[in-house]
């Protein structure tokens, strides 16, 4: 029973990272919400307290910091360019910023 506890408590983490974090963006609310969601029912099957279910909250506990830490939603300004407000969760994180190359 307590790996489904560590389970649960690791899915709502990353909820309501993404939650926090894409705030007033609907699309990505809602897209994010499926992704995990997915995520989470591909290793509903594991065995509780196996390798395998380790590393998969592990991997969820990372996922949570990641979107919590390392992502910032861009918001467009009224002149047409975007706007980032990075919050203090996001103190000392280097910006990188796509090349066109990437994009």
């Amino acid at each position: 029973m307590a790996a489904a506890a560590e389970g649960l408590a690791a899915y709502r983490a990353v909820l309501r990272a993404a939650r926090r974090t894409f705030k007033g963006d609907q699309l990505m609310l809602q897209e994010s919400a499926v992704e995990i969601r997915r995520r989470f029912e591909d290793h509903r099957g594991l065995a509780p307290g196996s390798d395998e279910a380790a590393r998969a909250l592990a991997d969820a506990r990372e996922a949570a910091h990641f979107i919590t830490n390392m992502i910032v939603q861009a918001t467009r300004a009224p002149s047409g360019s975007f706007v980032v407000k990075p919050e203090s969760v996001h103190a000392g994180a280097t910006l990188e910023v796509p090349s066109e190359e990437i994009l």
